[in-house]
């Protein structure tokens, strides 16, 4: 599931619910509605520092004047999450043990995609 996107500002965290875009040929920088995908060369910002946001000398900024809202989840963030539950609760089938290697009794080490259970020592 992807997490909100935040502010491009550095040191803020607060939630991403604009996007500025520079247009360079004709000097001017666009804040509006947060885009449905973060692209390159474009900026998320959060309600503050798109309402506070100053432009060069020279340069016009174009601002959205309606409300600026944290868009809402999608269904692909609903679809990952459940297909990570689903894939969590999922048991998993103890292998058979090849003929090449012992057969460990007591304490095993579990293997599960990139994480491992390690059994405490004794």
């Amino acid at each position: 599931m992807r997490s909100p996107r935040r502010c491009s500002r550095n040191g803020c965290p607060r939630q991403a619910v604009a996007t500025l875009t520079y247009v360079y040929n004709e000097s001017t920088a666009v804040v509006g509605p947060l885009a449905a995908f973060a692209e390159p060369h474009t900026y998320d910002l959060c309600e503050p520092h798109a309402r506070s946001l100053t432009a060069p000398r020279g340069w016009d900024v174009v601002r959205h004047e309606g409300e600026f809202e944290p868009p809402p989840p999608t269904t692909d963030d609903l679809v990952a999450l459940a297909e990570a539950v689903r894939e969590a609760a999922r048991p998993v089938a103890p292998r058979p043990p090849e003929d090449d290697q012992p057969v460990h009794q007591g304490n095993q080490t579990g293997r599960r995609g990139h994480l491992r259970v390690i059994p405490p020592n004794h």
